[in-house]
């Protein structure tokens, strides 16, 4: 489909999760544009734990964006880390920086409730992607072979919130 050059930014409202009515609108969205599946308990994992941290794009009260994410403390490093599970535009919707405003909204959220750094995993073919997320300031870390069911490779992205270097140090 082609984009519709009639959208305008302002006309686009983002809005928290706010109940289940909501799952069955994304999953054929994201089941359309994501090369992983995920189970109705991936998106419930998700949604309920941090209902707050998934932030949908409406036009026209339908969804046409989401991006869905967590904020937790990283096992090894301590850290208060973002993670970006699933970021999905409608193709129709596409180069209207919607992927950016969410992404970015997602990222704000993050910076509020104290998070020191936020990961995502993304397709090394992916380029739109990486793009976008290069663009916010996110770094590829890792190269993960294989990772992905189809058996394409992915990137590891991080942004850092706050200075990575542990300001405990002490110096020499």
């Amino acid at each position: 489909m082609d984009q519709d050059q009639s959208i305008k930014l302002e006309d686009i409202q983002y809005t928290n999760f706010t109940d289940y009515s909501q799952i069955p609108k994304i999953m054929p969205m994201i089941d359309a544009e994501l090369s992983e599946p995920y189970s109705i308990y991936t998106y419930r994992y998700f949604l309920y734990g941090w209902p707050d941290l998934s932030i949908f794009a409406y036009y026209n009260n339908e969804i046409i964006g989401v991006v869905i994410g967590k904020l937790d403390k990283h096992n090894k490093s301590g850290r208060n880390r973002g993670y970006i599970a699933m970021i999905v535009v409608e193709n129709k919707y596409r180069r209207l920086k919607i992927g950016r405003i969410l992404a970015q909204k997602f990222i704000d959220k993050i910076k509020e409730k104290g998070g020191e750094e936020i990961v995502l995993e993304t397709e090394q073919t992916n380029y739109a992607a990486l793009r976008l997320y290069e663009s916010l300031g996110f770094a590829k870390m890792k190269r993960m072979q294989n990772y992905y069911m189809s058996g394409n490779d992915a990137f590891r992205l991080k942004l850092f919130l706050v200075d990575p270097v542990d300001p405990h140090l002490k110096s020499e």
